[in-house]
Order: structure tokens, then C-alpha cells, then sequence
């Protein structure tokens, strides 16, 4: 818990430090410290080192392992800082792309931005991905805080101090309908407005085995693709990415589960 407060008083500081460097109204800091308290108030959670490589949690001691999500993360900041995009959701042509497992190393390194709050949050309703990949048992859906039966400070559970997660515990009911609903969009721009993230990120089902995207994806900026190396087509690419068009914007797409080493930045992306 020491450990803890001092890396929460360290973020503070440099936050502070960033307001400092523009003008600011003279209530800043009271509302960077209110923030600092709901973000505080979600509970933490710990990953079990036992499944680090059982599912393929490789950003998280951070290193040369993290290599390629460290450089994904650099990417993506670059192009939600160009386009002025904050809520991203992650998306696969079909499924077996490994787009969860992608979106739960990116906690981890979006975890080592201290300067940054982000939010991941499993929006694939009709299966318990990232909370299985995470190794952390939920009781609870992100269905149950779109659809206002808990708010989002009850069921969300924060890593490190400065990433929130909100996990779903297994298929719901008429999911397609949920995600597409008005008051999904209202929820989330409450917690939009309550918790300020930099990023807020969101784990989709596949787009060629649901609906659930076309009526969701309204509610974000950009998609962010996840193909499968040797498995997806470029039939597949060209048409997910056609769709993801017509929706919001897309961000680029990510090559995973190459087998090859590409050299390019020191190490290869061969990691799911």
C-alpha cells in the first residue's frame, strides 16, 4: 500500500506539473484532486503471476517483451493526439485474432504512462474474454452498468492507480440490443464526465459474427483492427476495414500471431 500511495502522490505531481506548463482556471488542482479521488475509490486488482504466460501476458513486467505493445501504445497516442480521438474500440474480423489478449497487455502498458488515465472496458457482452484472460473473477457485467442496474464506481476495479477496467462475467441477454441502446451512450458519457479518462478503449466482438458493433460503434471515435496472421485474409481485412469505415474512423490495423520476426525495432512481434 506504501508503495502505492507514493506512485499515487508521484502522478499527482507530475499531473500538476503538466497544468502548470498552460493557463489554467484557479480551481485546477480542486478538480484534479476530486479526480484523483473517484479514480482512488475503484478498487485494485492484482494479476496472478501464474497465468502471466499461460495467457500470454507479456507487457507486463514491462522490458523487451513489452516491446511491441509499448510501441502499439506510442502509436496509438500519436493518432489519438493527431485525430483528437479518445474512445477506441478494438475490433477482429472473426474471432481467434487474439484482439482480447491484445487489450489486456495494453493495460499493462498504458498502466507504465503515468501521466495518462485509461480505461479498458470489455464490451463483448455474449462472452467473459478479458476477465478470463486477466484471471479475475467478476460477478457482475459492463450490461449491468449500461443498462443502470450498478454504477460503474461499484463494479469497476482500477490496476495500478492510474487504468480502470470494467469487466463483464459472462454472456447477457440481448446484447446487440443493449449496446445499441440510447441510454448506453448516456452512461457513457457520465463516466466520461466523472472520471476524465485520456483513453477510454473497448473490447468488441468480432465484426463478422454479431451486429453488435454496427449499432455501437456510433458511440466512438475509431476502431482499431486486430487481424491474425496466416489466418485472416486479405478479403477479410479489406472488408472489415470497409465497414469499420462506414461506422467511426479507423485507427490502422495490427498484425498478430506473426510467426516471423521483423527486426525493425529490436525485437519480433510474434506475441498474441
Amino acid at each position: 500500500m506504501e508503495k502505492l500511495q507514493a506512485a499515487i502522490d508521484k502522478a499527482r505531481a507530475q499531473r500538476r506539473n503538466t497544468l502548470s506548463d498552460r493557463p489554467r482556471m484557479a480551481d485546477d488542482t480542486q478538480k484534479l484532486d476530486v479526480l484523483d479521488d473517484v479514480w482512488e475509490k475503484l478498487p485494485p486488482v492484482e494479476i496472478d503471476k501464474s497465468i502471466v504466460s499461460k495467457n500470454r501476458l507479456a507487457s507486463i513486467e514491462g522490458g523487451a517483451e513489452a516491446g511491441p505493445y509499448d510501441m502499439l501504445r506510442t502509436r496509438i497516442l500519436q493518432q489519438a493526439a493527431k485525430n483528437d480521438w479518445k474512445r477506441i474500440a478494438v475490433v477482429s474480423p472473426h474471432s481467434g485474432c487474439g484482439k482480447t489478449t491484445v487489450t489486456a497487455n495494453l493495460i499493462f502498458s498504458f498502466g507504465r504512462q503515468t501521466d495518462l488515465h485509461t480505461m479498458m472496458l470489455d464490451f463483448d457482452l455474449r462472452r467473459a474474454g478479458l476477465a478470463k484472460v486477466l484471471g479475475v473473477e467478476c460477478k457482475k457485467s459492463m450490461a449491468d452498468v449500461l443498462q443502470g442496474k450498478i454504477a460503474f464506481s461499484d463494479h469497476a476495479v482500477r490496476y495500478g492507480y492510474n487504468v480502470a477496467i470494467g469487466l463483464s462475467a459472462g454472456p447477457v441477454q440481448h446484447p446487440s440490443e443493449i449496446l445499441q441502446n440510447q441510454k448506453t451512450g448516456e452512461v457513457l458519457d457520465q463516466i466520461q464526465a466523472t472520471y476524465a479518462p485520456d483513453l477510454m478503449f473497448f473490447d468488441m466482438p468480432p465484426l463478422m459474427v454479431t451486429d453488435d458493433n454496427f449499432g455501437f460503434l456510433k458511440y466512438v471515435d475509431c476502431a482499431l483492427l486486430v487481424a491474425e496472421a496466416e489466418q485472416t485474409t486479405v478479403k477479410q481485412v479489406d472488408m472489415a476495414e470497409q465497414q469499420l469505415a462506414e461506422l467511426t474512423g479507423v485507427m490502422g490495423i495490427v498484425l498478430n500471431k506473426s510467426r516471423y520476426a521483423d527486426g525493425s525495432y529490436g525485437y519480433g512481434y510474434d506475441y498474441d
